[in-house]
């Protein structure tokens, strides 16, 4: 064996070079003071009465289609065995065919783990309207869920064709949900972030989270125009461009919390462009509030086939956050 791996070490060296241009830059190696880490080594954080064992948020993804009720099986199976916590689908579609509950009945999967539930914000408006803001209360213990997140989407609302209109400042049916539902709320955009004022306003309230969903990870506005690509003009398609990055939301997050008072429970999910890892490890690093980092793409690819490779990725996930964890320093 010895002589196989010297063997590809003479054949491979040419191949191994590294290029300057290639080299991650935000980070400071340091490899004299960290170990290899263990399959018992966690990175703890607590998340509202939940206690994850690792930062690692699943983002809300699917539900009310044929895989559903497999995909967010294996993803609470999988919230039970690495210790995560995750955001179910838009729940509408279980409020108007209560049939559907088998797609989104995870928490028995879970174990101690949190669930939160999925509603976007047009609905809540239209709940709120029609005094029936009562059906998102029943929502909630009928998934067992741990609490509501509210998404709030309205350049994708706009670029849908049968999309939904608001007929209020989203600030105002979020306040007025939390007046009347006493539960934990996460609000969170879709693809295209959150600007300053947005977030000044969202601190301003007892949230338990704000998920950044922010330029850079799936767009719903771009998925609405690809949907139909021939029903938008230029005009149109300029709108999906729009946004801000992880990087500028958290910059912004940093600036507030150091010039306000932030409740020591609140925490910040960073999602939105989290390709690898090390993107994930360097915001929370940088962040100055307790934040986790949120995924979707990465855990749908491997829940959809089966809970063996679910559970493979994520053996290698958390053990090279660890590997991070111990010999990377954010510059």
């Amino acid at each position: 064996m010895a002589d196989d791996r010297k063997k590809d070490h003479i054949d491979l060296a040419f191949e191994a070079n590294s290029f300057r241009q290639s080299r991650d830059s935000r980070f400071e190696y340091d490899p004299l003071h960290g170990f290899h880490p263990t399959h018992q080594d966690i990175m703890p954080i607590e998340f509202g009465i939940c206690k994850m064992k690792f930062p690692i948020w699943i983002s809300s993804m699917t539900g009310g289609t044929d895989k559903a009720k497999d995909i967010n099986i294996n993803l609470a199976k999988a919230c039970n065995e690495f210790g995560l916590a995750m955001g179910l689908g838009s729940c509408r579609k279980l409020i108007e065919n209560p049939n559907l509950l088998p797609d989104f009945d995870v928490k028995k999967h879970m174990g101690q783990q949190a669930l939160y539930c999925n509603i976007g914000i047009a609905q809540l408006e239209q709940y709120i309207n029609d005094h029936k803001l009562y059906v998102i209360r029943e929502l909630i213990d009928r998934l067992h869920a741990d609490g509501l997140i509210i998404h709030i989407n309205p350049m994708q609302e706009w670029m849908q064709k049968e999309g939904d209109r608001f007929l209020s400042p989203a600030i105002d049916t979020i306040k007025a949900t939390i007046e009347k539902i006493q539960c934990p709320i996460i609000v969170k955009e879709v693809g295209q972030g959150m600007g300053l004022r947005s977030l000044k306003a969202l601190f301003q309230l007892p949230l338990l989270a704000i998920e950044f969903g922010a330029f850079g990870g799936t767009n719903f506005a771009k998925l609405e125009t690809l949907r139909n690509p021939e029903n938008f003009t230029d005009d149109q398609l300029a709108l999906q461009f729009i946004g801000h990055d992880a990087e500028e939301m958290l910059q912004w997050c940093n600036e507030i919390f150091d010039s306000s008072s932030v409740n020591s429970r609140f925490r910040l999910i960073i999602s939105g462009g989290i390709k690898t890892v090390l993107d994930g490890y360097y915001y929370i690093s940088k962040s100055k509030i307790p934040a986790v980092y949120g995924q979707a793409s990465n855990f749908l690819k491997y829940a959809q086939l089966n809970y063996e490779s679910l559970q493979q990725y994520l053996i290698t996930h958390t053990q090279t956050l660890m590997v991070a964890s111990q010999f990377l320093r954010v510059k």
